[in-house]
């Protein structure tokens, strides 16, 4: 039993539990917030892989308008209702 409570009272290792235990629970970089920056990490890469497949989207996009007529006259039809002198236009609102 005297073994035990030696052991229990050594003073490195109340240091190294009270050092271990501050640094779980008290210090700014605790264990719950790294988990929390972790988690804000994910969600950027997330949110950066979805930017880039935008970007390649709208980059084909304008590829398409910038060579191809019937393409830019079919968008500037459906986005800005253009029509033709001979046509009539009917906008329906949803």
């Amino acid at each position: 039993m005297k073994k035990v409570w030696q052991i229990i009272t050594n003073k490195f290792l109340i240091t190294g539990l009270a050092f271990g235990i501050w640094m779980v629970c008290f210090d700014n970089d605790n264990w719950t917030n790294q988990e929390d920056r972790k988690q804000e990490l994910r969600e950027t890469e997330r949110n950066i892989a979805y930017l880039k497949s935008e970007i390649s989207r709208m980059e084909k996009e304008h590829y398409n308008l910038v060579s191809n007529p019937e393409k830019l006259e079919e968008y500037a039809r459906e986005h800005y209702n253009m029509k033709r002198d001979s046509e009539d236009l009917y906008v329906i609102e949803r």
